[in-house]
């Protein structure tokens, strides 16, 4: 407890030495308050000093756990990378704070002295980890990785901070509270900065340098060496070397130069890349089979074939896309000519489907909330400049302009996806219902759920959620595959089945959807929209109306209840990074 603060009496006029012994007595008085005064004041101080270092390196160990699990994601994806993440935090947690005084009696310097080597090491730790990605597996390798990077950060951080607090006076507290305080009030600071931090980290991502993910790793190790300098950072320049001039994973021509070294003798190259807010995000071209490819995280958000030539349009990769311009072929009654008709494209990936209605003259809005995405799009994959781009979160945009654009779009087009999922949130009935809000009468909406994630499963029951979830807002729903469904013999050996589905639905009740033959005009010139335009592979409604593989009914998809589809997560995103180590070389993926 603080000593009490007193206020010593004021005395005016020049002091005289005391004369009696009443005078001595006030005289001592005086200077015991004095005394007092500054006692305080330094106990203040002290205490000042003592919560104010243990606050930053929480802060510092808070930032940096939610910088490594950034790290992660371009390598084993978002959910893979998420999946473990805070065990390995809460055992590092624990082992810091009750190991603090057997770390001070083992290692031969102060705890605090090697924080600073322990970051500086860890991007170059992480660069030859991921080498070894596809030995680890996507099971085990984000974990491992942490125990070996971010686990013995938290540890030593953990650990200085239970040093520090034993120079905490807690004497003012309760002796039954007074021990608990520092690790709990600790860990709820803890979990503050880490949840604040990434927020603010995925809003500022990207900006510099310095804020991308191994900017962020060097500026924080930098933070750590003025906070315990030491004749140990000498050993830090290794460290220091590597993230210069040999980390591929830093956002610097030099690394790109270096990167492209590799990737030019498996016959790829690095058109360009960046970090935003969905992930990393990077061009690749394939100079072998002639392919360019947009890539966030460990997924592909497209491609287009560079060996064909562009004429009206590019050819892309995937068929899906193409099947998606189906849209303009579903037979309405009142239907309006291209010229006339307003089209909404939810999430943009390379532009193939919304540069098909631009080029045939349709008035299209494109909604993406990641701007490195749409720049992209536009410097290499060809999107028209001749449409209205909305750079927002999809779901604050349509609540704030659904009652404006009340019947508003001919087409609306749904395709969302972000670096290994798609975004639950924008499969609720209440965004799907806000799309519809602003669909006209007459107006047709494809909605596209991916072959990477849960939704595209047929094996598993999420897949059935959403298109229940689908119908509660449209009634009249056509179901396509991407593919023709594998043999039994096939699925039993797989154990899954992912394939591309797209619904075509219309708010109406009274008419089937049917779709016109499509003419040449259709086409545009292109080889893929040939072959692929007019969707093939049709599923009967009745296969997704039931309940789920386990018995039990669920449902629709709303907004409180999202944890229908979170918890099929972990299952769909393993599934899916095996998928994509087959489709690029893991080269690409280990390399950034």
């Amino acid at each position: 407890m603080p000593p009490k603060k007193q206020n010593p009496k004021k005395t005016g006029g020049p002091k005289k030495p005391p004369e009696t012994k009443e005078d001595f007595e006030d005289e001592l008085k005086l200077l015991a308050g004095q005394a007092q005064e500054e006692t305080w004041a330094n106990w203040a101080a002290q205490q000042g000093i003592v919560y104010g270092k243990a606050a930053a390196l929480i802060v510092l160990m808070a930032v940096y756990a939610n910088v490594s699990l950034l790290t992660l994601s371009p390598v084993y994806g978002q959910i893979a990378a998420t999946r473990l993440h805070e065990r390995v935090v809460w055992s590092a947690l624990f082992v810091g704070w009750g190991g603090n005084l057997a770390l001070r009696r083992v290692l031969p310097v102060k705890t605090v002295k090697l924080l600073p080597l322990v970051a500086a090491y860890i991007p170059m730790a992480q660069f030859f980890l991921f080498q070894a990605s596809g030995t680890f597996g996507v099971k085990l390798g984000p974990t491992a990785t942490e125990a070996l990077t971010l686990f013995p950060l938290v540890v030593l951080s953990t650990a200085c901070v239970a040093d520090i607090f034993e120079g905490a006076d807690l004497s003012g507290l309760p002796k039954s509270i007074a021990g608990s305080v520092p690790g709990l009030g600790s860990y709820a600071l803890f979990k503050y900065v880490e949840s604040d931090s990434m927020r603010q980290m995925i809003e500022q991502i990207g900006k510099s340098v310095l804020q991308t993910r191994v900017g962020l790793e060097v500026v924080l190790a930098a933070t750590y060496s003025v906070m315990a300098r030491s004749k140990l950072l000498a050993w830090a320049v290794p460290a220091l070397v590597h993230a210069g001039f040999y980390n591929t994973h830093l956002m610097t021509p030099m690394a790109t130069g270096s990167l492209n070294s590799t990737l030019h003798a498996n016959g790829w190259s690095l058109v360009d890349r960046w970090e935003s807010t969905t992930g990393y995000i990077s061009v690749l071209n394939n100079h072998k089979d002639g392919y360019r490819v947009l890539r966030c995280d460990h997924s592909l958000l497209g491609g287009e074939w560079t060996k064909f030539g562009r004429k009206r349009v590019a050819e892309p990769i995937y068929s899906v896309f193409t099947q998606l311009e189906a849209v303009r072929l579903v037979e309405i009654p009142d239907k309006v000519p291209d010229n006339k008709a307003k089209a909404l494209n939810i999430g943009l990936g390379i532009g193939t489907t919304p540069s098909a209605l631009i080029a045939h003259g349709i008035d299209t809005t494109i909604v993406e909330i990641d701007p490195v995405v749409y720049d992209f799009a536009k410097k290499y994959f060809g999107l028209p400049s001749n449409h209205t781009a909305v750079i927002q979160d999809a779901i604050s945009w349509s609540q704030s302009n659904k009652d404006g654009l009340h019947e508003y779009y001919d087409y609306i087009v749904h395709d969302v996806f972000t670096g290994g999922a798609e975004p639950i949130p924008l499969f609720t009935e209440e965004f799907l219902a806000s799309l519809g809000h602003m669909l006209k009468p007459n107006g047709v909406i494809a909605i596209l759920t991916r072959e990477q994630n849960y939704a595209g499963d047929f094996t598993l029951p999420p897949l059935g959620i959403v298109i229940r979830t689908i119908k509660s807002v449209f009634p009249t729903c056509r179901i396509f595959r991407e593919s023709a469904p594998p043999s039994p013999e096939t699925l039993e050996e797989a154990g899954r089945d992912f394939d591309n589905v797209i619904v075509f639905c219309t708010k109406t009740t009274n008419n089937e959807i049917t779709f016109r033959p499509p003419t040449n005009a259709d086409y545009l010139d292109s080889l893929a929209r040939k072959a692929y335009l007019l969707p093939k592979h049709e599923v009967r409604e009745s296969a997704f109306l039931g309940g789920d593989a386990e018995g039990e009914d669920s449902g629709i998809l709303r907004v409180n209840e999202t944890e229908k589809l979170e918890k099929w997560h972990d299952q769909s995103a393993l599934g899916h990074w095996a998928v994509m180590r087959t489709v690029l070389p893991s080269e690409i993926w280990q390399n950034w």
